[in-house]
């Protein structure tokens, strides 16, 4: 078996990339993937995959990295019930819980039987498939159970921030809705036409166009007040801060999809404006299962929405679920255009999960599309395997990986999944032997095309050849740095990069436990 191990590592580094690195930083870094295969061989997997620099998670929800535990804690705080019927934390309606038929959030965290029945109905933790009730059923039914003041969303990053920094992660890009309900009465009412200049032209000239500008403020506002009460929960600002301070976060506007064209439409053209006026609004997604009535219905429609913004009010960074669908969760020809359209009318610059590229028309065109368009696919694997049913082989990452299409690893929603980025770090790992190589390029990748500021550390031959030398920046690279906030942070991970292939070995066995 030992024998057996050994082959397997050195095959493991026999698969990398070949690519003209500097002899020194070839060294440092083929010693460290051969102590990060021993490690994984010999039981040591999670300390060093959580000691190994990740860059950035930049496919993650936010509301869906937070773990049952922490809801379920924060409701029992803020007064809120538990609906254990539907294993769900509601707001009170009435003078107590009780009169509701509920029970106190906090009576409930306190009971053991009603703890994890809640934990259980928030997450995917224990969950078992039964015969019309899938994991993708249990997956997305988990957010229609979630009750949380408005205050929380600090709570939240702090919660999010300081998990990230304990996995070496530098940079989270999350995707939140932070203003929805007030929509609902500015567009009752409204009459779409299906031709997105014409219905633009009436949203805009109605109340809610009015009330953009407020919107944009409110949400502003929010973010401003969250990271605020993120930094005193985490003391950023005192001489002890706790982990979670350095970890850098922007936002995505998220959208969701499964609402009537008016009401999607609506959000979309409120992220422009705020993507427009807000700094940490750096980017746009569309939400909700892809299988949705609405969102196979009106998938289409969404793409062409996102596109006359992109068209008559300019150019913003775009990353969409695209392809999150499989055989036999839709129809086959509901699986022929999704990713495409994504990029050619959505001007999707990431694709999330992108799984049915191989059903897609002319997927070879298309795939060779992704790597001359440098398209990154955002890939969870851990979210596929529960929602769809898809992993190993069955996954297309191979195909990816084979063709040179960009990727990275993300988490999804890893408080509902029960996992976080070095978990799916180590399942790429043992799952497709992938090098250590390919594991650092990765999660550079998670930064490179990350929607931060700047242009990136990899396009100054200056700073790559530092990079490769390892050598502090010189005067032309200092530049780009100075220019550029995603090269600060590239350059960041290149030095965490550089700790830990210095400090990760095989260590000396003197002794078996038997002796």
């Amino acid at each position: 078996m030992r024998f057996f191990l050994i082959g397997l590592i050195l095959c493991f580094q026999g698969f990398a990339p070949t690519t003209a690195m500097a002899p020194q930083d070839d060294k440092m870094a083929r010693v460290a993937g051969d102590a990060l295969y021993w490690h994984m061989a010999n039981g040591r997997s999670r300390q060093a995959f959580e000691a190994m620099p990740k860059g950035g998670d930049i496919h993650n929800h936010l509301r869906g990295a937070i773990y049952a535990e922490s809801w379920l804690e924060w409701a029992a705080e803020d007064g809120l019930c538990a609906d254990m019927s539907r294993s769900a934390l509601v707001f009170r309606e009435e003078a107590t819980c009780e009169a509701s038929g509920w029970v106190d959030a906090a009576t409930a965290q306190a009971d053991d039987g009603m703890r994890l029945q809640l934990i259980n109905g928030l997450s995917t933790r224990n969950y078992v498939p039964t015969n019309g009730w899938s994991g993708h059923n249990q997956f997305f039914a988990t957010f229609g159970r979630i009750s949380a003041k408005p205050e929380r969303l600090g709570d939240q990053l702090a919660a999010v921030a300081e998990r990230a920094d304990r996995q070496n992660i530098l940079y989270l890009e999350l995707m939140e809705t932070l203003v929805l309900p007030e929509l609902f009465p500015l567009i009752a009412g409204v009459k779409m036409t299906g031709n997105v200049s014409d219905d633009y032209k009436t949203l805009m000239s109605g109340k809610f166009g009015t009330a953009v500008g407020e919107l944009t403020k409110k949400i502003q506002s929010q973010i401003t007040d969250a990271s605020q009460k993120k930094s005193e929960m985490l003391g950023c600002e005192s001489t002890t801060p706790e982990a979670g301070c350095d970890v850098e976060i922007r936002f995505l506007h998220q959208v969701i999809r499964e609402f009537e064209p008016a009401m999607v439409y609506a959000q979309i053209i409120l992220g422009w404006s705020v993507m427009e006026t807000v700094d940490d609004v750096v980017g746009l997604n569309l939400v909700a299962p892809e299988d949705g009535f609405r969102a196979l219905r009106d998938y289409s429609q969404h793409m062409r929405m996102i596109d006359h913004l992109y068209s008559t009010r300019g150019p913003q960074n775009i990353s969409l679920h695209a392809g999150e669908l499989t055989l036999g969760l839709v129809r086959p020809k509901q699986l022929k255009f999704h990713i495409r359209e994504a990029i050619e009318i959505g001007h999707a610059k990431r694709i999330g999960h992108g799984v049915s590229i191989t059903f897609e028309d002319d997927s070879a065109e298309l795939l060779k599309k992704m790597v001359e368009d440098d398209i990154l696919v955002e890939i969870n694997l851990t979210s596929n395997a529960v929602i769809l049913g898809i992993e190993g082989s069955d996954h297309p990452l191979m195909v990816y990986r084979d063709l040179d299409v960009p990727y990275t690893i993300s988490t999804d929603d890893e408080g509902v999944s029960r996992i976080d980025l070095t978990h799916e770090y180590t399942r790429l790992a043992t799952t497709y032997r992938v090098p250590y190589f390919e594991l650092r390029h990765v999660s550079r990748n998670s930064l490179t095309y990350s929607f931060l500021e700047g242009d990136s550390l990899w396009a100054s031959a200056d700073c790559e050849a530092d990079v490769k030398a390892v050598r502090p920046a010189g005067q032309a690279c200092q530049q780009v740095l100075d220019a550029s906030e995603k090269a600060r942070l590239q350059w960041k991970l290149e030095q965490k990069f550089r700790k830990f292939e210095n400090e990760l070995k095989i260590p000396e066995r003197k002794r078996n436990s038997f002796n």
